[in-house]
């Protein structure tokens, strides 16, 4: 499938919520709760919204990382080095998240309680990052990259290196799209460090248990386009540009009108929630 032109993407009237510089939040966690906090108030009549934001030093697992027979003895190496750990309640493998790594939440109601419209959502984030990196030159593709860490049908990609990864959750009347874009820095050196990850963690774990990662398998836009050392707030400013042109002023008044936004309480009671729900056995 071609990726859809922006304005045939069903993002009209979206809201902004760009929390790329608050970097204060020690809790990866803290991101996730407020997207599931967002997304329940989306299913009950409120607006839709692109949650944009970064995390200063967080590794999150994915469900089946966190079964692996060493995984919470390498969390606890983790933490011990600062990392803030977590096990995510979407779809997809560890990732670690750093300033370089830029994090997309699309947060939509659902046209019906059983719509399982499973790809178009994920077409939905794919066309929007496709149309942020339009005037870099560079096509993005889309398709499992061998060897990538997160490893998905719609990891995303310039000349063959992953640089995103997207994975999606569901509620019953709103859904979650998530992306991850390396965005500055080097992406062969976050490959390694999650490489490094499931050494230790899958010892004695069967290969198919978990993915096999390579260094050279991931880039940053940093690497891949000519947005430079820049790369991180250039993408972010793009993204921006391309839900704004969706927007009309009626739409986001009435947008804006049903916003309720949950407080710091609320998002830490919830993360709390999720920590204990997802929790790996002698990890905390």
């Amino acid at each position: 499938m071609e990726q859809k032109p922006l304005d045939m993407l069903g993002l009209d009237n979206i809201l902004l919520l760009d929390r790329t510089k608050e970097l204060g939040e020690p809790d990866v966690l803290y991101a996730f709760a407020l997207d599931e906090l967002l997304c329940r108030t989306a299913g009950k009549g409120g607006p839709s919204i692109l949650h944009i934001w970064r995390h200063p030093k967080g590794f999150v697992m994915g469900l089946r990382d966190s079964r692996l027979p060493r995984a919470a003895e390498v969390g606890r190496m983790l933490q011990e080095e600062g990392w803030s750990t977590a096990v995510r309640n979407s779809g997809g493998a560890a990732v670690p998240l750093d300033p370089g790594v830029i994090n997309l939440s699309l947060i939509m109601p659902k046209p019906s309680v059983d719509s399982f419209h499973f790809h178009e959502d994920f077409e939905r984030m794919y066309g929007l990052i496709g149309a942020a990196l339009q005037r870099t030159g560079c096509r993005v593709d889309k398709g499992e990259i061998a060897g990538a860490y997160c490893p998905g049908e719609f990891d995303l990609s310039i000349n063959g290196f992953k640089f995103c990864g997207i994975a999606q959750r569901r509620q019953t009347h709103a859904y979650i799209v998530q992306a991850f874009v390396v965005a500055e820095g080097s992406g062969e050196e976050r490959a390694q460090f999650v490489r490094s990850f499931y050494d230790q963690a899958a010892s004695g774990a069967d290969s198919d248990d978990y993915p096999e990662v390579m260094a050279g398998s991931t880039a940053s836009l940093e690497q891949l386009t000519g947005l430079g050392t820049g790369a991180g707030q250039a993408f972010v400013d793009a993204i921006k540009q391309c839900i704004v042109s969706q927007q009309t002023a009626e739409g986001i008044q009435a947008a804006e009108e049903r916003l309720v936004l949950p407080t710091k309480e609320q998002v830490r009671e919830m993360a709390g929630m999720l920590r204990s729900r997802y929790a790996i056995e002698g990890l905390q």
